[in-house]
């Protein structure tokens, strides 16, 4: 799954390619991956110009120039691949056996620019979405999100307040975006093992210094990945058509089995946690 910093990775090349082109035709293939009305959909993008691209947490948020909004969540498997001439380029979930032909049997929605470049959204699992919302619903969307790691308000005593009295796990709490937006199975399991805290440690046993080393890892952490521009499992290529480096950096997630690269003396196991698969080093996370 994308998470902040993939999804920040193509923000910001969205921004680069297509902020600015006039939408000539939209495409929906499959109507489940479009929220709300189709047929108002396309009638809102068509000859609608995008004129910057946002993000909350996981959240893409195109602004139109109608004074409309795109909401574009990529959730599980959602890919956006943009395509001008032979140019190929891409962000979003990667898996292996990517058939690039386009479109693929897992494009679902086909923007076309009058340039005559196109934007795909392809979702392998058709979880992800695309919902068009006025500036007041744009407002009440947000509102369902928790503190971002990287912003000014992800402050040490807000962190604190967040972990107050929950009987939950770290790890979920950490993947909970009404309380802190943008983590995802990834960069959880990573910020656990930053801290030396076990991920299904729950969070009423958690001491002060080892709450303190979380925050730090949320920091840090995103900071890197978003400086890497994410995490790339395959031949993935980002929205500006370079491959993220933070799989480099990983500690923990994707290594099952491996040596851990912190203590030399465990090995990195990998469990089943509320339905997610979960990474950690039995002998240095407690």
């Amino acid at each position: 799954m994308p998470e902040l910093p993939e999804v920040e990775t193509i923000r910001r090349g969205l921004n680069n390619q297509i902020a600015g082109l006039r939408i000539k035709s939209v495409q929906v293939k499959k109507a489940r991956l479009v929220k709300g009305s189709v047929k108002k959909f396309i009638a809102v993008l068509t000859g609608n110009i995008f004129l910057e691209f946002n993000r909350r947490g996981k959240l893409l948020i195109a602004a139109l120039k109608s004074g409309q909004f795109l909401l574009i969540h990529l959730k599980m498997t959602g890919q956006l691949i943009y395509q001008h001439g032979r140019q190929l380029i891409a962000g979003g979930h990667s898996f292996v056996g990517m058939d690039w032909r386009l479109p693929s049997r897992h494009t679902h929605i086909i923007i076309s620019f009058r340039d005559g470049s196109r934007l795909f959204f392809n979702d392998l699992r058709q979880f992800g979405y695309m919902k068009i919302v006025s500036k007041i619903e744009l407002e009440k969307e947000l509102k369902k999100f928790g503190i971002e790691p990287l912003t000014a308000g992800f402050s040490l005593k807000n962190f604190v307040e967040i972990f107050a009295n929950k009987k939950t796990t770290v790890k979920a709490l950490l993947l909970n975006q009404k309380l802190i937006a943008g983590l995802g199975n990834i960069y959880a399991d990573e910020v656990c093992f930053y801290a030396k805290v076990k991920p299904g440690r729950r969070v009423y046993s958690l001491t002060e210094g080892e709450i303190k080393k979380l925050y730090q890892g949320c920091r840090v952490i995103l900071a890197k990945a978003v400086k890497a521009r994410g995490t790339t499992f395959s031949d993935y290529v980002d929205a500006d058509g370079r491959q993220g480096r933070f799989i480099k950096f990983l500690k923990v997630y994707g290594r099952k089995g491996e040596k851990c690269r912190r203590c030399r003396r465990g090995v990195i196991v990998k469990i089943k946690q509320g339905g997610r698969g979960t990474h950690y080093c039995p002998v240095c996370q407690c």
